[in-house]
């Protein structure tokens, strides 16, 4: 019985995360900002621009929260900081990479470069 419960609580939990992607990418304005928790992917067109710990998405050390940007739509031209915890997206250049306290998505400190300041090209 439990392993019939822990099958449907996850088919449940990855019917429920495409139907928030899905949501958020078709009702989403360029530059729209949106806090999810850390389990949830970043979309596509989307990039990480903060981390931090909330209750809501359960208890841990490592920060489990984060807010994500929609980038699809923005003009070329448009420079951005954003967090090394996604992929570069594609069309956008990277200018630079530094350490950012926003962008701690780890429970072990370290100075090491975690942000990118990126720019649109196409």
């Amino acid at each position: 019985m439990s392993r019939l419960r822990a099958a449907a609580l996850a088919l449940g939990c990855a019917a429920a995360a495409l139907t928030m992607t899905a949501t958020t990418t078709a009702q989403a304005a360029p530059g729209d900002t949106l806090n999810v928790c850390s389990s949830q992917l970043t979309p596509t067109g989307w990039v990480d621009v903060q981390w931090w710990n909330d209750l809501s998405c359960g208890s841990t050390f490592n920060p489990n929260k984060k807010q994500i940007k929609d980038i699809a739509g923005l003009p070329v031209g448009t420079t951005l900081t954003v967090c090394a915890s996604t992929y570069q997206p594609t069309g956008w250049v990277q200018l630079s990479s530094f350490y950012n306290s926003s962008c701690r998505y780890s429970a072990v400190p370290s100075l090491n470069n975690n942000a990118w300041q990126i720019k649109r090209v196409s």
